[in-house]
């Protein structure tokens, strides 16, 4: 099949962004008080799924999360974003399918305003025709929606494209877009996860990636 386009999540695809994002959740849990504070570890689910929605399952409730969200990024905004690291091999697949001519964007439910950041921290800007992401008011942070959004402005064939990530969001974004996914699992998610998802395929490592496209 050729292919339109091809939409990279970014955390835990081609990101490893734990340490920053949990870092900047136990902050904004510090700050609101929570007695007891989740470690690093322990908040690894967080990585991958709309942050305020993470935020409503650890304070057990709404009434705290959109507090929690602005607290989270006043340190995630100077410090978090680039608490983080880029995965070994990425680089290189990157840049293999730019040689061949592909057209390549990323798509994350993070923020637009800091994934372009990040892109261009690590030198990865040029790769990529556009960093699709939500806004700061939470719009398109569903990645049906930012998947939706992404494939119209690129003017793809959602038949032609595939999108690659980590978790089941990515591939039910992809469905639901009539896209075909590939799952990584050098990231957050796992086997079942991603399959139980819809991804077509699964990669043990950023390698793996040349061969599920090819």
């Amino acid at each position: 099949m050729t292919l339109d386009a091809i939409f990279f999540d970014l955390d835990g695809t081609l990101t490893d962004p734990k340490p920053g994002i949990t870092r900047s959740i136990q902050y904004a849990l510090q700050k609101l008080e929570l007695p007891k504070i989740p470690t690093e570890d322990e908040l690894t689910w967080c990585i991958g799924p709309p942050l305020r929605a993470s935020f409503v399952r650890l304070l057990g409730g709404e009434d705290f999360a959109d507090r929690a969200v602005s607290l989270y990024r006043e340190r995630f905004s100077d410090i978090g974003l680039f608490e983080n690291r880029v995965y070994d091999g990425i680089s290189e697949v990157l840049t293999t399918l730019s040689q061949s001519g592909q057209r390549l964007f990323v798509a994350t439910s993070k923020p637009h305003v800091f994934a372009t950041r990040i892109v261009a921290h690590f030198g990865l800007s040029h790769h990529f025709e556009h960093v699709f992401g939500s806004e700061l008011d939470g719009t398109r942070v569903d990645k049906s929606d930012l998947l939706a959004y992404a494939l119209k402005t690129a003017a793809v064939d959602p038949a032609k494209t595939l999108m690659i990530g980590d978790r089941s969001h990515d591939m039910v974004g992809a469905k639901n877009n009539g896209m075909q996914g590939i799952g990584v699992l050098y990231g957050y998610g796992n086997r079942d996860e991603l399959l139980g998802a819809g991804a077509r395929e699964v990669c043990n490592s950023p390698q793996a990636i040349l061969g599920a496209i090819s």
